[in-house]
Order: C-alpha cells, then sequence, then structure tokens
C-alpha cells in the first residue's frame, strides 16, 4: 500500500467519489499534477502552462450561456449504418459503446440560449464521440442548427472539433460537406451571422467546409487545424514543416484565422462579435 492510499483510508470523512484517481489531473502538455477542482474551476485549461484540455459539449454550454441556462435541440432521426459497415467491430456496436460512453446521440450536439442578453443558436461536436467525425448525423444536426438559427433570427456560432469524415459512412459522409455550405448560404441570405470557434483538433473533411467558412474564425490556444496531418504532408513534398505548423497561433500568422482567444475570454468576445454582427438585436 503506497503512502497515498494510507493517507485516503486514514481521512474518515473524506467523500467516496473523491478517491485518489480523481483528485488529481494530469496535464497532458507539461505533466503537471493539479488538483482536478483548481483545474476544472480554471475551465479544464492547465493553469501551469496554459494548455487548454479537450471538453464535453455540455461542459461547453454551461460555460457559454447566461447563468448556465440553455436548451439542447433534439438531434434529427438518421439512417444508422447505411453500409453495413465492419472492421474490426461492427458500427452498430462503434455507435453502441460511443452513446454508452458519452450520453450523447452522436457527435454534434445543439443548443439555444444567450450570450450577455443575446439569443444565440450554438453547435458544438464532442470529439469524445468517435473523435467528433462527421457523419450523415453529424451533418444533419448541423443543418437543423442552421435552420434553428433562421427561425429565431439568431446568429449560429459552431464550436469545431473532429479528425474528419466518418470512414464507417464513406461517400455519405463526404457529401455531408456540400449539404454544410449549402446549409450556410441560407444563413448568410437570412443577413445572419455564422461564427466559428477552432478546438483541438479539427481537421479533415470537416476543416474543407463548414470549420472554415465563418464570417469570423476563432480558435482555442494550441489548436490543431489542418487538412492533411503533417507526416502525411512531409511525406508527400519531402521537407521539413516549420515548428508549430496547423497550431492556432501558426495559422494565425499566416492569415487563416482572425484570432486566437483564451477560454476564459472566449464568452465576451463572442458576445462582442454579435454585437458587431447583429447590432439590431437588443440584448435583454
Amino acid at each position: 500500500m503506497n503512502w497515498l492510499s494510507r493517507v485516503r483510508n486514514g481521512i474518515p470523512f473524506l467523500p467516496k467519489r473523491q478517491v485518489a484517481d480523481n483528485l488529481w489531473h494530469k496535464c497532458k502538455k507539461c505533466e503537471s499534477m493539479i488538483f482536478s477542482k483548481e483545474w476544472e474551476d480554471n475551465q479544464f485549461v492547465c493553469p501551469r502552462c496554459d494548455h487548454h484540455d479537450r471538453i464535453r459539449a455540455r461542459q461547453r454550454f454551461d460555460m457559454l450561456f447566461d447563468d448556465g441556462e440553455y436548451d439542447v435541440l433534439k438531434s434529427p432521426e438518421v439512417r444508422e449504418d447505411p453500409l453495413r459497415f465492419r472492421d474490426t467491430k461492427k458500427y452498430v456496436d462503434r455507435l453502441k459503446a460511443a452513446r454508452s460512453a458519452t450520453e450523447e446521440r452522436d457527435a454534434m450536439v445543439n443548443a439555444t440560449g444567450r450570450i450577455e442578453g443575446r439569443p444565440v443558436v450554438v453547435g458544438v461536436q464532442d470529439f469524445a464521440f468517435m473523435g467528433g467525425s462527421m457523419g450523415v448525423a453529424v451533418g444533419s444536426a448541423f443543418v437543423a442548427g442552421v435552420q434553428a438559427a433562421i427561425a429565431a433570427g439568431a446568429p449560429f456560432i459552431m464550436f469545431t472539433a473532429a479528425g474528419g469524415a466518418r470512414m464507417q459512412e464513406g461517400i455519405l459522409s463526404l457529401m455531408q460537406m456540400p449539404r454544410t455550405t449549402v446549409a450556410l448560404a441560407q444563413l448568410r441570405e437570412a443577413g445572419l451571422p455564422y461564427i466559428v470557434v477552432l478546438t483541438d483538433p479539427t481537421t479533415g473533411g470537416v476543416t474543407a467546409s463548414y470549420a472554415m467558412l465563418g464570417d469570423v474564425q476563432l480558435a482555442e490556444p494550441g489548436a490543431l487545424i489542418g487538412f492533411a496531418g503533417q507526416r502525411v504532408i512531409e511525406q508527400t513534398i519531402r521537407e521539413k514543416l516549420p515548428d508549430g505548423f496547423q497550431r492556432a497561433e501558426y495559422l494565425l500568422d499566416h492569415g487563416m484565422i482572425d484570432m486566437v482567444t483564451h477560454r476564459s475570454e472566449l464568452r465576451s468576445t463572442l458576445a462582442r462579435l454579435i454585437g458587431y454582427l447583429a447590432p439590431e438585436q437588443v440584448a435583454a
């Protein structure tokens, strides 16, 4: 028995849930050990090195909306496993496992609420659900989010996090690229802003479609953003890529995005942008 276990067992008032495994969080970047409560209170950002960790859709909503109040939109019903795909496991089994682990229907969740009094519709991709991959369900959820924004006359804010298109759905996943682009054309015809927040990681077909079509492109610090992986690019061009290539700060320096915003400043930044892009909306 190690010293931590002895100390833990010797504290009679320690709640059952506060065991050694969840008292601490190890930063993925600097490997510092941080009290989980301190890490969560800091919006899941390492207080030592400022590494922005990946967060879940509901956590994002809690941070973003006024008083943490929002309504989650129902996910559209889609046909599952249209190709009857199977690799080492059946696709339907992978979906069941992802739903059990995340308690979400698929990799994208929409919610409506207010940011500093202004109504918005927010979509968030959850990387914990099969790497946030874009399939028919994600495409349908994105279109539903846009339609909800049009119906409400509100801006649509999208938080991207994806490894790309979902391979188990083949060409059907790639068809979501033009489908989401058409939905965004309808949003613009309605005169409503589309704001994108790129989070770690945003890659593949998501980057090649709705992730880079915002009226304003924001990114969280250190986020990996790109289409193909760095190793694939280096092997193709037979050259070594610069340090920090495909990170948010590199893209900002080269004009690919508009700003890199710390998570603690994201809510106020989005509220300010909504005020610029939709000034006719009066804050409640």
